[in-house]
């Protein structure tokens, strides 16, 4: 995996447009200071995440429990709708290796991000790869791309049908989209300042943070690691299921959470290091 040096710096975290969730707790906007760390330039893609497996035999958490989230729109295979939300579909047999559920395959989809892992098979292969997972504070200031209080990792113009700039779901969600749905290659689209791609939409992003939606009103301002406690932990960045109607949390500063052994087939990760 290519990655990009992130320099120290100052920048201020936090939704400076008031326009989170405010379950989310994307406020307030506060100063951070983060010492400069390496940043994969993509999302983890299912040929970097087959290269691990292939050396380590390692079997992700949606295999081992033998089902996993996958949208309706795409689905391979019957499943059991998901309460609240019955866009989703429990689907057996779902896994990185058969993101649609059974029938579907990696065909062609080499360079796309790898999905339905959770944040323990994350975190496996940050171990193999010497690695991390950035910190949700590293997230926000490589995805801002060196723009201060932007809305997106472009600046606050929208994405429209003429210039998308993300892959996020477009039409009438989620039954009438317009053209295809589900993940692109991670380079679609045009890098941010610091050169990462993709930073919002496609896939969400696991971070090494637990989540507390009160947390920005104690964190820490100097390289911030997330509240000690939670049994959740931070996603970001959006997917390609974000739609403004029902999920506008493809910004910079949205935040969202879910369970470590969470998986679906909108979640991914990139990772963090060290320079040098």
């Amino acid at each position: 995996m290519e990655t990009v040096d992130v320099p120290a710096g100052r920048f201020s975290m936090g939704d400076a447009h008031d326009e989170g969730y405010r379950t989310d707790g994307e406020v307030p906007v506060h100063d951070v200071e983060l010492d400069a760390f390496s940043v994969d330039v993509t999302a983890v893609t299912n040929a970097a995440f087959a290269a691990f497996v292939e050396a380590t035999g390692y079997v992700s958490d949606a295999e081992r429990a033998g089902i996993s989230a996958v949208f309706h729109g795409y689905a391979t295979a019957p499943g059991e709708s998901v309460p609240e939300t019955p866009w989703w579909l429990a689907i057996p047999g779902a896994s990185w290796r058969q993101p649609g559920g059974p029938g579907s395959d990696l065909t062609g989809k080499d360079s796309h991000p790898v999905v339905h892992v959770s944040h323990d098979d994350a975190l496996a292969y940050c171990d193999w790869a010497g690695r991390a997972l950035p910190t949700e504070a590293q997230w926000e200031h490589a995805a801002r791309g060196g723009l201060h209080g932007a809305r997106y990792p472009w600046g606050d113009t929208h994405p429209g049908p003429e210039e998308p700039r993300c892959n996020i779901f477009r039409g009438e969600f989620p039954d009438r989209p317009e053209g295809a749905v589900g993940t692109v290659d991670v380079r679609a689209f045009e890098p941010n300042g610091y050169g990462l791609y993709q930073c919002v939409g496609n896939v969400w992003e696991w971070c090494a943070d637990r989540f507390s939606a009160r947390y920005y009103r104690t964190s820490e301002t100097v390289d911030p690691t997330g509240p000690p406690r939670g049994t959740r932990r931070v996603l970001r960045g959006g997917s390609h299921l974000c739609h403004d109607s029902y999920c506008n949390r493809y910004r910079v500063a949205a935040r969202s959470s879910n369970t470590p052994n969470s998986t679906a087939s909108n979640i991914g990760f990139r990772t963090a290091g060290r320079t040098g």
